[in-house]
């Protein structure tokens, strides 16, 4: 475990102790690396002393659940420790019979003998993050055509922007920020590496799914006959202006996927969409749309890259779509990354 933690830990434990007696301590020693989870804690409740797996996160998101299952269903019992985890992951995690602790002391575990819900503990207050202007929208769209071309990074600054469709005075932000974080390596004066660029596009694909997909969203739809849905792949979608992503993308880099949902990326508008797809808006459709936002693709026909589809695929946090996601990394981003 790093500083921040161990950090974690012993504030969640701390906590702990304040809502309800219970005494918990951390073992620092080499278990977790031997075991491949990130330590043991031992909690004594009425004088009783039990062993527990623990696993660390600072943040939770979707795509990381199906790994915390994983750990959860070989080292028993197990807990997992977060700094903060959304209402709606916390009810996945309860459903899933996954015990959790916050740094607040809000818990759920069921194990043991005992029966824990904790729910009403406020969010601890942290310092506020310095913003970085790499992870902006703007910046989101930026680091995407470097990482499908890691030679973008040595473009001039106003052909970046030009190919990344963002105002000129946002390169050096988005430059400075991928410094800062250790992702832009400077080798001399006018040339620069991008690494750690499997990192990257982890944290790219968090803050994508966050903070640009939402805005990149032209609406919900379903088709006007349902079988239609069953042939998408005959679908006469133009080429270079609409691309499959998601599901229906990993399906065509892979064949390994049958999608339930279908997600469009396209430059068309939305009545045109309707017009040509037979597209019905539809709240609860099975066919998402969402604006194109790349101007490079080394993928033939109606595919978006690689790196989209794999994003979209993780983000959802659906085993069936992880699984298809690893392939398309080990088949696709491998020799990239």
């Amino acid at each position: 475990m790093n500083t921040r933690e161990e950090e974690i830990v012993q504030i969640a434990l701390e906590n702990l102790e304040k809502n309800t007696e219970i005494k918990g301590e951390w073992e620092n020693n080499m278990i977790g690396k031997v075991n491949g989870i990130d330590g043991v804690i031992t909690l004594n409740v009425d004088n009783k002393e039990y062993k527990i797996f623990i696993e660390v996160k600072t943040g939770l998101r979707n795509h990381q659940l199906h790994q915390i299952e994983e750990i959860a269903n070989t080292h028993k019992p197990f807990l997992l420790i977060a700094e903060h985890i959304f209402p709606k992951i916390k009810e996945e995690l309860r459903q899933k019979e996954i015990a959790y602790l916050e740094t607040n002391g809000n818990i759920y575990f069921r194990n043991l003998g005992m029966y824990l819900w904790i729910d009403n503990q406020k969010p601890l207050q942290t310092g506020k993050e310095k913003t970085n202007r790499a992870f902006t929208k703007t910046g989101l769209r930026v680091i995407f055509h470097f990482l499908l071309n890691n030679e973008f990074v040595n473009y001039p600054y106003r052909d970046i922007a030009q190919k990344a469709g963002v105002g000129l005075g946002n390169i050096n932000y988005v430059m400075n920020g991928l410094k800062e974080t250790g992702f832009l390596l400077k080798l001399n004066k006018n040339e620069y590496k991008l690494v750690n660029k499997k990192d990257l596009l982890e944290k790219w694909l968090v803050a994508y799914q966050e903070r640009l997909k939402p805005v990149l969203n032209i609406g919900t739809f379903r088709f006007l006959k349902n079988e239609d849905f069953l042939h998408w792949k005959s679908l006469p979608i133009k080429t270079g202006i609409t691309y499959w992503g998601g599901e229906a993308g990993g399906d065509l880099l892979t064949h390994y996927l049958k999608p339930e949902i279908l997600t469009i990326y396209t430059d068309e508008g939305r009545n045109d969409l309707i017009k040509n797809y037979r597209l019905i808006p539809d709240n609860k459709g099975n066919v998402q749309v969402y604006k194109k936002f790349w101007n490079y693709n080394e993928v033939n026909w109606n595919i978006a890259p690689p790196e989209l589809v794999y994003a979209d695929l993780i983000n959802t946090g659906d085993r069936r779509c992880m699984e298809t996601a690893k392939k398309i990394l080990d088949e696709f981003l491998q020799n990239k990354l």
